[in-house]
């Protein structure tokens, strides 16, 4: 048993009766959810152990043997990493799917959030204008100026048979070796910034998109797999606490990409505490 489950165990066995235990993933967008998520639980009288900051596969065996009661999880992690599907789904039927799936090991899916943190590839607001607003605008682009622009893709999405090769196929994106630079999807922001590169692998609602004036292209042919954000809950802690669905459900649907790449600026753009991004958005909208 590892060190950080060994925790989550013990420190459950401490909870009283109107306490409920929230984790988060180990970034930021999470870390806001699960915030906004407990300041709300506290404003109806719960206690809260926070478990916050776990790697996603923690995080999920958590919920599973109750060490966590609730925690925000994507569709399309849950879609393919937890129950193994696999196929393209919309929005809502990708939701749906999830819904019903996960309710056999005990998981119950609240409202689906307008939050899709998906993989994307995003260029400079000034080079918008030539290269276009969709991803076949980038394809055309490439097309008719070949060998300009450098690509900066994350290792792995590079290299995985679902990746980057599988996209540039289904848009016609023909490139030649000298164009793909592969780097930590970290380093691409920095790399862009410094017209090191010209587009970048970035996910969706990162808030660096606004930091370094970065717009998203638009994945006209839907090639990219959903991921909503949604919270997730075990059935034990939803059979004792009932009310938590419907103290969540404004917070869930007030949250859409804007929104949450806007949240995710202020902590990593502006250096500003989650719990304060949280608590100011949570009052902004009249919640707390």
């Amino acid at each position: 048993m590892s060190l950080t489950i060994a925790f989550l165990f013990v420190s459950s066995c401490l909870r009283g009766p109107n306490t409920v235990a929230i984790g988060s993933k180990a970034f930021t967008e999470s870390f806001l959810m699960s915030t906004m998520a407990a300041l709300l639980l506290k404003e109806n009288g719960y206690t809260i152990l926070e478990r916050f900051g776990v790697g996603s596969m923690i995080a999920r065996q958590a919920l599973l043997t109750e060490q966590i009661d609730l925690y925000p999880e994507y569709t399309g992690t849950a879609y393919t990493l937890y129950l193994q599907q696999s196929g393209r789904l919309s929005g809502h039927k990708m939701y749906e799917a999830v819904k019903s799936l996960d309710r056999n090991n005990g998981v119950v899916w609240l409202d689906r959030t307008r939050v899709n943190n998906t993989y994307a590839l995003a260029v400079r607001n000034i080079d918008k204008k030539k290269i276009g607003k969709t991803l076949s605008d980038l394809s055309r682009y490439n097309r008719i100026h070949p060998g300009e622009l450098t690509f900066g893709i994350d290792h792995e999405f590079y290299e995985r048979p679902d990746g980057f090769k599988a996209m540039a196929r289904a848009y016609g994106l023909k490139l030649q070796p000298s164009q793909v630079r592969t780097m930590e999807i970290g380093l691409s922001f920095e790399s862009i910034a410094r017209g090191q590169i010209d587009v970048a692998m970035v996910y969706s609602t990162d808030g660096k998109l606004k930091k370094y004036d970065l717009e998203v292209l638009e994945d006209d042919l839907h090639f990219f797999p959903v991921y909503h954000a949604c919270f997730t809950m075990n059935e034990p802690a939803l059979s004792q606490h009932p009310d938590i669905p419907g103290i969540l459900k404004p917070l869930s649907l007030s949250l859409d990409n804007a929104t949450m790449q806007e949240l995710n600026f202020r902590v990593d753009g502006l250096g500003k505490p989650a719990f304060v991004v949280a608590q100011n958005y949570l009052r902004r909208k009249g919640f707390l």
